[in-house]
């Protein structure tokens, strides 16, 4: 049994108690398996072929209503209580199942065909002195694996050796942290020596003793032990899994980490089942009409003891009671019987109905074109049926940024050369002109190395270029010379820029594009095409960028002989290294800096300055003292960067767009018309995800404020966070208020939640990664849920995939709200799979957030559509439905409960046993079921005209305990009157010809048509919308009960069936009856009377948004589509201090001379040639209004 336990345990991942450390020898298999380490297959499926039917039954009958439908079918299996057949409640609990389990299955089908799909992927692995093409799945802790160009990285591995000089790699990690830019790791020197020797490797022997697995995606440390010798790792010797390598054309492994334990992994969270907030009050509700049936059960089988003792004596004399049948234990019998009869309070077609109109209501976010994206072939898809009403009741949505609000696409936008700016089009008049897709290009075919998808709309620059114009020649000159990118040429004339970050590569191409081709590097030249003409310029010196620089600068040697200096940078950081000069041309490019940030576009100063040989001569001197010196090396280094880059002339300044999708401002915009608050949570360093801030109107100049929390200690990020706090609301309580309370069912659940607080103006805050995990520890986790709901807008920087699904766990633990979380990649499935609702959006970072999220489409702005078209119509559909159903069960079942008062507390039923079996499944089934899938208040485009129409789904206002409550009073009103007229006014009466028309069929016939056409007109006064699918419904229901009715009392059926249907002759007689007719209209009309009366004097006196939005489609036509414009020039003084890297600069390592080793089998030249660079601090750029001490180095 131990052992079996241990198998599925390692199966699952999971070793016996803690691991607290991680021990492997390489190439030992047998010692590696003794630790049950898990493998690197991966289960993200729930069920077998044998565990299936056992546990999808045992789930489903953890839902109440089905457990209750059990313990009835057991009841009518007892002849003794049962007056209604057990097939009326086996068959449709059946079908609930089947269908159920279908789609369950259905479901894990698709889970276990994505597992299996990733689990066969091959890879070389190396196995007794060979390489072996394996499964992923077979391999284990300790292997050795290979990996090839654009291939996925197995497990988390320990570098070894690569193709490259000095053990470098290149790898793309948009899989976890959404970033795209290409990132450096290094091996270490010990192994990077076995390069590509099988024989080598095969015979490596090295011990690594490392951290447990976790979830920390920024953090490695261990240790490898190789021939005595011990040397230290880092993340920087790490490779995980998720990430894909990327100009490389091999490397070598040591599999540390496999399957479940990988960081990618520990960092995806638990699948959650998923049930919508109606859900969970349903369940209470059924709870509650449990103990309201069980109620009157007990009420009328005390008045049937009495009535036994009373007045049963009286009939024993001709009808004998059974053996050992007293007046309590028919009383008992009848409490059962009435548990059956009365069991229509909560009708099994309940939840089949409900299924149907989840299930069409996914159709209909399938079938919508409107959020079909051509360009990609992709339609929207509800990946689940279960939560399509939740849509309507969203009140806070985390929105990943990459791929997500942006393309993850750079492109050069504008530009300002020597006072002039370029990359706007105007007409005659001098107005703006909006540039679309059908906007005339520029024709760059007279440039043969010009990037065929480069897209420039203004001419006029390309015209100043070719007319030989200096300046905007230099300018270009300077952007193909001053960058750290290096290219690669795979056919003649095909260039392909690798760059440290998108905004690089885009300056680059820009220059290529206008003429000025970046062709290729060595460590001591840059050669460049200009204009058609091979130029090679010597590279002297770079002068590195870095997080307090924030600027870059080349000192370069023109075949002419002539010495510059190019730098580009922050403009606040260059215009403070200006010659005086250039104060006029500084006061025109500073007007066009702030036009541009005011478009969210990101921007850079340009500048030059000629050098004198001599003094060049001393200064390379001076440089090479410095950066030999042992002490004080960055210091002296800085303030020969200095020295040299003072009295520079200004060129221009660049204007590089980080591409938003097509409509994510005006998203954002209708999103907060509607009382949703957005968070952007995102791994992308914070002057990033500021810039979209701002280009997406979330944070704007006109905020009163916006708070930047960034300390490095939890007392600090407390002090920040209150500081925010009392200067948004000053009058606010130090502590939290916190209420406390008891939900769910059987009221087992504790809920706490924390009210918001009201301010005055809107705020924004930004929060750093490190910041934010001492912020989400327990003592602060309050905190900064109060200043967060404080304001409009919230942006979380470098936050890992675990933290991202912790801010969305904060906010539902304590707001009791509900939540969407939206990305497009493997760093956003914990937060999907976290949130109420997960939202995949199919873009360029794969398909892992997809395949968690219950919805998916391919742009952001569709999510606009979901919410305020779709999840509204949802919820108002469902919300209908519920209240309607439970009206006319409620009226049905309360109409036995009056009878049973008449009929000495029997059980008898007071309609015929064929109407109770067909009221839910034919009568009343498809009128709701046409309400319930094509109603609407208000089409789309008013939906989009007024969002204020999605508020009531947050405030529950449709369906909650009160309006069932209101319900149910309702349905008693209606039940008295549709009992008792129909027996006041047959009481005593007599047909036209004089014969008796008073006896129970009779009755039962009256009582059940004056029901059903009670209920159908309060499905007629419900019904906003009414297509000929209703129309065809609700008169083809009426005209099939009385088809049916008249059918079954016939004499036909009689003789074939005398025992089934016995109301022989009944429909014939009373239906040609007037007074029969009129009892009908007026039990119609007192039920109906009330209900428009209340609805007319609630509009006048209190009406809602929809009222008054009705009320107004009724006045007006339907509003016309948004027209496009030109978004209104914004001037802003707040833009980006730089656009060009990421990370601390590598120019140190392109002017080395040792990056260009040659390797056998080497196609190109590398990057990074020395072991102790700097090259993957991803040291995060921080923009303040005030100088700043650099960050902590962190990855994400």
């Amino acid at each position: 049994m131990g052992s079996l336990l241990s198998y599925f345990s390692q199966l699952c991942g999971k070793q016996e108690g803690q691991e607290e450390e991680r021990h492997l020898h390489a190439n030992n298999r047998p010692f590696n398996l003794s630790y049950r380490y898990a493998n690197n297959a991966i289960k993200t499926s729930k069920y077998n072929i044998f565990t299936f039917l056992p546990l999808n039954l045992f789930e489903q009958f953890q839902r109440l209503a089905n457990a209750y439908f059990l313990f009835l079918f057991v009841l009518q299996l007892i002849p003794a209580i049962s007056s209604l057949s057990w097939f009326t409640t086996a068959v449709p609990l059946l079908l609930v199942l089947s269908i159920t389990a279908v789609k369950d299955a259905s479901d894990d089908i698709n889970r276990h065909k994505s597992d299996k799909q990733v689990n066969n992927r091959r890879v070389d692995v190396l196995i007794d002195g060979e390489l072996r093409s394996e499964k992923w799945m077979n391999v284990q802790v300790g292997d050795i694996i290979k990996l090839e160009n654009n291939q996925f990285v197995t497990a988390d591995l320990l570098l070894l050796s690569s193709s490259e000089p000095l053990n470098l790699i290149y790898i793309e990690t948009a899989e976890l942290d959404g970033e795209t830019n290409l990132k450096v790791k290094q091996a270490l020197t010990v192994t990077g020596e076995m390069g590509d020797s099988i024989e080598a490797l095969a015979g490596f022997n090295g011990e690594v003793r490392c951290e447990p697995p976790n979830n920390r995606l920024d953090k490695f440390k261990g240790t490898l032990t190789v021939n005595g010798q011990t040397h230290s790792l880092d993340n920087d010797k790490v490779l995980l899994r998720g990430c894909t390598l990327r100009n490389t054309e091999w490397c070598f492994g040591l599999v540390v980490f496999g399957g479940p334990d990988t960081k990618l992994m520990q960092n995806c969270g638990k699948t959650i089942f998923k049930r919508t907030s109606i859900d969970h009050l349903m369940n209470v509700l059924v709870l509650c009409i449990f103990g309201f049936l069980a109620c009157m059960c007990a009420i009328l089988a005390v008045g049937n003891a009495i009535w036994e003792v009373k007045e049963g004596s009286v009939f024993t004399a001709f009808l004998p009671r059974p053996p050992g049948v007293n007046a309590a234990f028919s009383a008992f019998l009848t409490f059962w019987s009435y548990v059956i009869i009365l069991n229509t309070v909560v009708p099994i077609s309940l939840y089949v109905s409900v299924e149907i109109i989840r299930l069409g209501n996914s159709f209909y976010i399938d079938w919508d074109r409107k959020m079909y994206y051509p360009k990609n072939d992709t339609p929207a898809q509800a990946r689940t049926t279960t939560l399509n009403e939740e849509l309507g009741q969203i009140k806070y949505i985390f929105s990943d940024k990459t791929g997500t609000l942006t393309q993850n696409i750079m492109s050069f936008n504008k530009c300002s050369i020597n006072g002039k700016s370029y990359g706007e089009l105007f007409d005659f008049s001098g107005e703006r002109v909006e540039i679309t897709e059908k906007t005339e290009r520029v024709d760059f075919s007279w440039n043969e190395l010009a990037d065929p998808k480069f897209i420039f709309h203004d001419h006029g620059l390309v015209e100043t270029v070719r007319e030989g114009n200096l300046e905007a020649q230099a300018f270009f000159r300077l952007l193909a010379l001053c960058h750290t990118v290096m290219p690669e040429e795979k056919k003649e004339g095909e260039l392909y820029y690798q760059a440290q970050s998108p905004d690089e590569g885009a300056l680059v191409t820009a220059a290529r594009n206008f003429g000025f081709v970046f062709r290729s590097r060595t460590p001591e030249t840059i050669m460049v095409v200009e204009m058609g003409r091979q130029v090679t310029y010597d590279l002297l010196a770079v002068l590195d960028f870095n997080n307090v620089r924030k600027r870059m600068s080349v000192i370069v040697r023109s075949p002419e002989g002539k010495l510059t200096l190019f730098c580009k940078g922050a403009d606040t950081i260059v215009y403070e290294r200006l010659h005086p000069s250039c104060s006029k041309l500084m006061e025109v490019t500073t007007r066009h800096l702030n036009e541009y940030a005011g478009d969210g576009l990101r921007t850079l100063a340009l500048a030059y300055k000629d050098l004198d040989e001599s003094y060049m001569e001393d200064w390379r001197k001076r440089h090479h003292e410095a950066s030999t010196a042992m002490d004080g090396r960055e210091e002296r280094l800085d303030e020969l960067y200095e020295e040299i880059e003072r009295d520079l002339q200004l060129l221009g300044a660049t204007a590089v767009e980080d591409k938003l999708q097509d409509g994510v401002p005006q998203t954002i915009e209708q999103l907060a018309k509607a009382d949703i608050k957005i968070w952007v949570l995102t791994g992308d360093k914070q002057e990033t995800a500021e810039n979209i801030g701002y280009s997406c109107n979330m944070l704007r100049e006109e905020m009163k404020d916006i708070f930047v929390v960034a300390a490095n200690t939890a007392e600090g990020v407390r002090e920040e966070l209150q500081s925010a706090r009392r200067k948004m609301c000053p009058e606010a309580p130090e502590e939290a208020t916190v209420m406390e309370a008891r939900a769910g069912l059987f009221w087992r659940l504790k809920t706490t939640t924390v009210d918001d607080e009201k301010v005055d103006g809107e705020y924004g805050l930004v929060i750093n990664g490190h910041s934010l995990a001492f912020a989400l520890e327990k003592e602060l986790q309050l905190e900064l849920l109060r200043t967060a709901c404080m304001c409009q807008t919230v942006i979380c920087c470098r936050v890992t995939p675990l933290q991202k699904a912790q801010v969305v766990e904060l906010v539902k633990k304590y707001k009791q709200a509900v939540t969407l979380a939206i990305g497009d990649g493997a760093n956003d499935v914990s937060m999907i799979k976290a949130a109420h609702i997960g939202v995949g959006i199919s873009g360029q970072e794969g398909m892992q957030a997809v395949l968690s999220s219950d919805y998916s489409f391919a742009q952001f702005r569709y999510l606009q559509r979901l919410l305020l078209v779709h999840g509204r119509w949802s919820y108002l559909r469902m919300c209908k439905f519920l209240r309607y159903f439970f009206y006319k069960n409620f009226t049905f079942t309360f109409v036995h409960f009056w009878y049973a008062f008449f009929c000495g507390f029997s059980a008898q039923t007071v309609y015929d046993e064929w109407f109770i079996t067909l009221y839910n499944l034919v009568y009343t089934a498809l009128p709701v079921l046409g309400m319930s899938l094509f109603d609407q208040d208000v089409n789309d485009r008013w939906s989009f005209q007024y969002p204020q129409l999605y508020s009531p789904g947050q405030l529950n206002m449709y369906f909650s305990k009160k309006a069932f409550v209101r319900c149910m009073m309702h349905s008693c009103y209606s039940s008295l009157i549709l009992f008792f007229i129909p027996w006041a006014a047959m009481y005593d009466t007599v047909r036209d010809d004089g014969k008796d028309i008073v006896d129970y069929q009779s009755f039962a016939l009256l009582a059940q048509t004056c029901l059903l056409i009670a209920v159908t007109i309060q499905l007629c006064l419900d019904t906003h919308y009414w297509t000929a699918v209703n129309q065809f419904f609700v008169w083809g229901s009426l005209s099939a009960y009385f088809a049916i009715t008249f059918t079954m009392y016939s004499n036909g059926m009689f003789l074939i069936f005398t025992s089934s249907f016995p109301f022989i002759g009944t429909a014939r007689n009373s239906l040609n009856q007037p007074n029969v007719w009129l009892t009908i209209l007026l039990t119609s009309i007192l039920c109906a009377l009330p209900v428009v009366a209340f609805r007319f004097i609630l509009i006048q006196l209190r009406p809602t948004i929809n009222d008054k939005v009705r009320h107004k489609v009724r006045k007006e036509a339907v509003p016309a589509p948004a027209p496009r414009r030109p978004p209104a020039r914004r001037i802003s003084t707040r833009r980006s201090g730089y656009a060009f890297s990421h990370t601390q600069g590598y120019g140190e390592l392109v002017t080395s001379g040792r990056f260009l080793l040659k390797r056998p089998l080497k196609s190109r030249p590398a990057l990074f040639p020395q072991t102790d660079s700097p090259l993957a601090q991803s040291q995060p750029q921080l923009y303040r209004t005030i100088t700043e001490e650099p960050e902590e180095p962190q990855t994400v």
